[in-house]
């Protein structure tokens, strides 16, 4: 059977020949080739429509879904486009397909063509705007949701729409500097205490060198770069995980092709002309740091105690050149958090501590020993065989709990983005006898299933694996096969919902050498294979609902797999052959678990928590009066504290590391402290109290 890359190849191949015999002109006079941008689009189309898993009919539905997602890319926030424009491109909705089908580029060409326009004629409204000061005694609001607000019918009403933009960012500004001051004079330290004049102007200053360096960007931004918006906007149909990625130097392509950031340690994604944050990095700077988490959308950057510059609209590879950084410096962070409240964020870049990448365990005593062990990635070293891979360290510390004499075991998978299949298949096959783990099925073939071979079973006691919708991939398989099989109980909140599997292709190696000339063309990720339980439901969408659901203070935000563009959907095959553990009474630990959380003050918090937070991430206008914003955001930050607080009356946990981890902390001071730490955290984890609950109370 041919694989897909050779399969891909072939395809290309053929079209090659089309192309190469068709109506392109290779070469202009001046030998340069033309053409190159309908051979690329008519290439990524042929491999989007033969090597994709659940290829789109391209005609007039998808011709609209196109032109809506990059018309939502292309001005997010309406602040260049004015509702004529709009007008104007919409006679091409249901022409996309077609021009698709030519390799012609006439609509983005159009599109880009007055996007640019407009672009150079917002310049002057904040130049001029930001010229003079602000009225903050008038009783008006702003809209930040780029969805509920409309295009401008005129030039007017868009730069009312700016000032409105501008007067609100100068406002944030503003009070962070009178806050700032005002606790300068409470500490007692020496502070030139400036006037509300002073700092009004000195507000709209730092906005205009703001808008001043976005705008030097945005000029830097070439026809190329509009294109490729363009073309994911066409990939990211079919769904989101697939897409294009041009020619670019080296390094920032690694970025794009991991989604790792160098230096801080997080996965970013654009949305909404915004940039956020998909993941943390286990044992990165923000990971250490803590207060970065997904969700968060990055506003400013700044270096150090230099004024930040404005990210928001900016392309994923641009803004990561503010973000990287050489160990040591940095880089402070204005986040956006999903209740809309605004936070600044120093990470001090580094590299990643690896030992905070792999399997953590210790031992909590209670009536009885219950081992933990936390795992924030399915992490495994391909390139050298005696290197770490997280199957086997968690194998060693499930050995070294059952030496120390534990009756029952918590595996945290909170927060775990995934990983190595084939490590999250040998960590199922720890706690049953043999038997599938996994169904992998691609487009055209049927099902493969993973099976654990080995009939040995390392630890057949009471588990409880904890989930969260930062659970992704690796972990939904792992939790989805302890379910079926009932051989655990899963706590916690819905996972991510990702069951999907993605390739990359070089198109340069895919196209023959008679397209040398043109190249390079840059790279397509396609989505290939899909992820099915052993029961037959994908994990994909839906992932996996705990058997016991804790309130968790994201709940009712819009998060996970479910939340992007265009996923695809949730869908059942034939269940694999499987025996159910079967000694585990749901009901009842389902039943237990209830009554103790309805008396459990710590959850009562965690669900007003949560509550809050979705009230607030509703609520997406804010005042634009001095006095009604501060009390805003004052009453905000103590419903924030007064939560923060409370949660300290957690019961503390009795945790200890084992004696042999601890020895090899040695006299390193950072590992200590590291340590020190994870205990501290641990000991106070309301949610691994409840699972220490269930163990102790319902799986005996």
């Amino acid at each position: 059977m041919l694989s897909l890359t050779t399969r891909f190849k072939i395809i290309l191949s053929v079209l090659a020949v089309i192309l190469v015999t068709g109506s392109f002109i290779l070469y202009k006079r001046d030998n340069t080739p033309e053409g190159k941008n309908e051979i690329l689009i008519k290439a990524l189309m042929q491999g989007l429509s033969t090597g994709h898993y659940q290829p789109e009919k391209v005609d007039d539905s998808f011709s609209k879904k196109v032109f809506k997602l990059y018309l939502e890319r292309l001005d997010y926030n309406k602040k260049f486009l004015l509702a004529t424009d709009v007008e104007k491109m919409r006679q091409y909705e249901t022409a996309i397909d077609d021009e698709l089908r030519q390799g012609s580029f006439q609509f983005f060409d159009m599109s880009a063509d007055i996007y640019e326009q407009r672009v150079k004629d917002s310049e002057a409204y904040y130049k001029d705007i930001l010229s003079k000061p602000f009225n903050f005694s008038d009783n008006e609001e702003i809209e930040l949701d780029g969805e509920k607000l409309t295009y401008a019918k005129n030039p007017a009403e868009l730069k009312e729409a700016w000032r409105k933009q501008l007067k609100y960012q100068t406002l944030v500004r503003l009070v962070d500097m009178q806050e700032e001051q005002q606790k300068k004079i409470e500490k007692g330290e020496k502070v030139e205490q400036k006037s509300f004049e002073q700092m009004e102007k000195e507000a709209r200053e730092k906005v205009m060198k703001t808008y001043s360096d976005l705008y030097k960007r945005l000029a830097k931004i070439n026809r190329e770069d509009h294109r490729s918006t363009y073309i994911n906007a066409i990939t990211n149909v079919y769904d989101p995980h697939t897409g294009y990625f041009p020619p670019k130097a080296k390094a920032d392509f690694d970025i794009n092709f991991t989604g790792r950031l160098e230096g801080i340690g997080a996965s970013l994604q654009e949305k909404d002309g915004q940039i956020k944050v998909l993941e943390i990095v286990p044992g990165s700077p923000s990971y250490l740091q803590g207060d970065l988490k997904p969700g968060d959308a990055i506003q400013k950057v700044g270096q150090g105690a230099e004024d930040p510059i404005l990210v928001e609209g900016m392309r994923l590879d641009d803004a990561i050149q503010y973000i990287r950084g050489k160990k040591g410096t940095e880089v402070r962070l204005t986040v956006k958090k999903p209740d809309g409240s605004i936070k600044i964020i120093p990470i001090v870049r580094d590299v990643i501590v690896f030992e905070e990448t792999y399997a953590q365990s210790a031992l909590i005593e209670d009536k009885e020993k219950i081992g933990y062990i936390k795992l924030p990635g399915f992490y495994a070293d391909f390139e050298n065989k005696n290197g770490r891979f997280s199957g086997a360290d968690v194998k060693k510390e499930v050995e070294k709990l059952k030496k120390a004499g534990m009756e029952g075991l918590i595996l945290d998978l909170r927060n775990n983005g995934g990983g190595s299949l084939a490590d999250a298949v040998e960590m199922a096959g720890l706690f049953i006898e043999q038997g599938p783990i996994v169904q992998v099925k691609t487009a055209s073939g049927k099902a493969v299933v993973l099976d654990d071979r080995d009939t040995q079973v390392q630890y057949g006691g009471p588990l409880v694996i904890l989930v969260n919708s930062n659970s992704a991939s690796a972990s939904e398989i792992l939790a989805a096969a302890m379910q079926d099989y009932k051989r655990a109980v899963i706590v916690g909140s819905p996972t991510f919902g990702k069951g999907t599997v993605q390739q990359f292709f070089e198109l340069d190696e895919a196209l023959p050498a008679q397209f040398n000339a043109y190249k390079p063309f840059g790279a397509l990720k396609l989505t290939t294979q899909k992820f099915y339980r052993i029961n037959g439901g994908t994990t994909q969408l839906r992932g996996v609902t705990p058997d016991v659901v804790l309130p968790d203070a994201y709940a009712y935000l819009e998060f996970g797999e479910k939340e992007q563009d265009f996923p695809l959907p949730f869908d059942e095959i034939s269940p694999a052959k499987y025996k159910p553990w079967n000694k585990i009474n749901l009901a009842q630990v389902k039943s237990h678990s209830q009554q103790r959380i309805a008396h459990n003050n710590s959850f009562e918090l965690i669900q007003q928590a949560a509550e809050r937070l979705k009230k607030q991430s509703d609520n997406t206008t804010r005042s634009l009066q001095l006095d009604k914003y501060k009390a805003e955001q004052q009453k905000a930050e103590a419903e924030a504290k007064r939560l923060e607080e409370a949660q300290k009356e957690v019961p503390v946990l009795n945790v200890h590391r084992l004696q042999q981890d601890l020895q090899a902390l040695g006299g390193d001071t950072a590992k200590v402290a590291r340590n020190k730490e994870f205990i501290k955290d641990l000991k106070q984890d309301v949610y691994v109290e409840e699972a220490v609950a269930i163990i102790q109370n319902d799986l005996k």
